[in-house]
């Protein structure tokens, strides 16, 4: 590996994102690709077109085989929104930049497609477990890391150029760094290009960022909610007489322990739940919020 998949390059600019505000810029977000195994190394891979390449999602070829590519750690902007799902992603990704206008966010995302393209017109290297990548595609898309033929990571390229947020999927990289320390290089690195209004934040109007971002985060907070009054229980619950659902709503119960927990009463106190199959001190810990226990007689 040439430049250890452009870390190098994202750690030039840790000391100017103290200046771009830790409040604006909110780095990697997502969970952390625990797909075991270790990461194969594809080389000599080409660039293969199609209508729905993108930015940060294309289709490629290696060893006679197509694959669609999904980067880590970044999310380049749309390029249609032909469905609900696209819409919505749409005006996240506005509501991210602080842009005024979708079309600008469309017309930047197609920006970044053509990058992509144009930076792996050569053959190129890349790195990947084969974990799944969720979309809206019918093939299956895989998460990877992508290094251009001349040593230089694409996602950091994507985000130093303006054309994409850190805001992703992450996993430690091929050269080591551990995915927390990618996380505040990539994060460092959209800093940079935030003060330079690189790409899309030279369209960005920092007043509409800040409210959109707000009201983004007010609208997660509902949806927070909404998901937490269904999944748990509306108040406490005896344990001893609980149904099978509402034991099924516990935090980290399932049918089986559900059916365990069932098979093992009464219970006098929470530590007789340790006798449960499957029940440890962390689940006893976070299930005691959502018990009533009935009175000794």
């Amino acid at each position: 590996m040439k430049r250890g998949l452009g870390i190098a390059l994202v750690r030039r600019f840790g000391q100017m994102a103290v200046f771009a505000g830790i409040g604006l810029v909110a780095g990697v977000r997502a969970e952390e690709d625990a797909t075991p195994g270790r990461l194969e190394h594809w080389e000599h891979v080409e660039w293969v077109e199609h209508p729905s390449n993108d930015g940060d999602s294309f289709s490629v070829r290696y060893d006679g085989a197509e694959y669609l590519l999904r980067l880590y750690y970044v999310d380049a902007p749309e390029t249609i929104a032909s469905s609900e799902t696209d819409a919505r992603r749409v005006r996240d990704q506005s509501r991210y930049f602080g842009l005024e206008s979708h079309r600008d966010t469309v017309h930047f995302g197609q920006a970044a497609a053509d990058f992509t393209r144009t930076m792996l017109a050569k053959p190129f290297t890349v790195y990947t477990v084969r974990a799944t990548a969720p979309g809206r595609s019918v093939s299956r898309r895989i998460y990877a890391f992508v290094e251009t033929s001349d040593g230089a990571d694409l996602a950091a390229l994507l985000v130093s150029r303006g054309l994409a947020r850190a805001y992703g999927v992450r996993r430690a990289l091929p050269d080591g760094t551990s995915a927390v320390d990618a996380a505040e290089g990539f994060s460092d690195l959209e800093s940079a290009a935030m003060l330079d209004r690189a790409g899309l934040w030279a369209a960005s109007d920092s007043r509409r960022l800040i409210a959109a971002r707000a009201e983004s985060r007010q609208e997660l907070a509902e949806l927070r909610d909404i998901d937490t009054s269904i999944r748990f229980p509306a108040g406490p619950i005896d344990i001893n007489t609980a149904g099978l659902r509402e034991l099924e709503m516990l935090p980290g119960v399932g049918p089986v322990t559900a059916r365990n927990i069932v098979a093992h009463r009464p219970f006098h106190k929470p530590e007789d739940l340790l006798r449960v199959p499957r029940i440890t001190a962390l689940t006893v810990t976070n299930i005691l919020p959502h018990l009533k226990w009935a009175p000794e007689d």
